[in-house]
């Protein structure tokens, strides 16, 4: 189970005000969106990526991990994009006749599909940057500093943590299956499969009452109250924050 709060807490920059890390993570994903520029995109997933990795401390293989699960939907993403439907066969780099007309592939849509695939890494870069450096617990205090209803961000406390405990009890049927050899072959690791995913939900539906029942016992009236660290503001970080996105900002508009 890879629970990202694990290195939020150990990274480098959580003495950071993450209000600050929270700004600058948003400011630089909506800058990388409304470049549209492949340059700038790259751009994006190189500093972001370096702040995460050499100036947060977190270790590559987590980082890449997390990147594969997007580029994995994305690489059917830009397949879609590439290909075509036209009548004119001449716009095609590779095309094939279906009654009439042609299916295939063309340099606009290659061009425009490899667009995307940078421009929305350059986006997940960010996200992982914030997460990656900011726990879970600053993230709730900074969307309550920004008068976010409580409703919400209780909710969305409470559904973090309830994922985790689905990945748990999912991690604790496995380990109980392969000491049982339940996936010794193939038939019998589609069996295992199935019996897991039909009980998965009604045991963590179980253990997350239980969770809650355990937070009304310890006095939970809708809203769970933590200590918050006190945080110095870092000028230097708004400084760099400012001049990194006011040169992705030139470099796009130089690009268009």
């Amino acid at each position: 189970m890879l629970n990202t709060d694990t290195y939020a807490y150990a990274s480098r920059l959580k003495a950071i005000d993450p209000m600050q890390k929270f700004i600058f993570a948003f400011l630089t994903l909506g800058v990388c969106l409304w470049a549209d520029q492949m340059v700038v995109s790259i751009a994006v997933i190189v500093l972001m990526s370096g702040a995460t990795i050499f100036f947060g401390g977190a270790p590559f293989s987590v980082w890449l991990k997390l990147m594969i699960v997007p580029m994995s939907f994305l690489v059917i993403g830009i397949f879609t994009i590439a290909i075509n439907i036209s009548r004119d066969v001449y716009s095609f780099l590779w095309a094939y006749s279906i009654a009439g007309y042609w299916v295939g592939i063309s340099e606009s849509g290659i061009r425009e599909g490899i667009n995307l695939f940078f421009r929305v890494l350059g986006s997940v870069s960010c996200l992982y940057f914030l997460s990656l450096s900011t726990p879970m617990v600053d993230l709730l205090s900074v969307l309550r500093r920004l008068r976010l209803p409580k409703l919400m961000v209780e909710m969305m406390g409470l559904i973090y943590r309830f994922i985790f405990v689905l990945l748990e009890t999912a991690a604790t049927m496995l380990i109980a299956q392969n000491s049982r050899l339940g996936y010794i072959n193939l038939r019998s690791g589609y069996r295992s499969m199935g019996s897991m995913v039909s009980v998965l939900f009604i045991r963590a539906y179980k253990r997350s009452n239980e969770l809650y029942t355990s937070l009304e016992a310890r006095g939970y009236d809708g809203e769970i109250k933590v200590l918050e660290e006190t945080y110095e503001n870092n000028k230097k970080l708004v400084f760099l924050a400012a001049l990194i996105n006011g040169v992705l900002i030139f470099l796009a508009l130089f690009l268009k």
